[in-house]
């Protein structure tokens, strides 16, 4: 009996440590599940903060582009608002000038010549006469009761206006019909 009761014995230890194996296994398992949950809401937050590094990153590049893509445009603006007047004086002198006259017709060639390098630049002229005014796009200097044009329209222009690469850079200067 005492070789049965030392084997019960040794029976029961073995279940006793097989027991506290696997209620050790179990919290070791539990341990990594909680690891698991503070690790996957850690990397839930890491992930969050590197998209909005992203997205941060890809509206800064954005914003640059078209920063940069808006100095090449309207770099010229000021030598171009410079070079209007220039035009004005050469419309003027060419309108005094008489017709067959090959001084003015030379004049004539090169003032084209000119046009056609403002318009490679993006400069065009804004359409004025008989529009409808636009404030965006003329100023009204002066109404005038007129029968050609109905009321609203523009019925004179004084100076023409011009945009550079869809911007206006000065405006048409006219009569606007009552």
């Amino acid at each position: 009996m005492s070789e049965e009761v030392k084997q019960d014995g040794l029976q029961e230890e073995e279940i006793q440590a097989e027991t506290a194996e696997t209620a050790q296994e179990e919290e070791a398992a539990e341990a990594p599940a909680e690891e698991k949950k503070e690790m996957s809401a850690e990397d839930e937050a890491l992930n969050m903060k590197y998209m909005r590094l992203m997205a941060d990153f890809q509206n800064f590049k954005r914003r640059t582009e078209k920063e940069k893509s808006d100095i090449y445009a309207f770099a010229n603006e000021k030598i171009v608002s410079e070079l209007l007047n220039v035009i004005d004086n050469f419309e003027r002198a060419l309108a005094l000038g008489q017709e067959g006259d090959s001084f003015v017709e030379g004049m004539n060639l090169i003032f084209k010549q000119f046009q056609g390098v403002l318009e490679k630049a993006g400069v065009k002229e804004i359409e004025a006469l008989g529009q409808e005014f636009d404030p965006n796009f003329h100023n009204a200097v002066m109404m005038e009761d007129t029968d050609e044009f109905e009321s609203g329209k523009v019925s004179c222009v004084l100076q023409k206006g011009y945009t550079l690469n869809n911007k206006v850079i000065r405006p048409s200067m006219v009569k606007v019909a009552n």
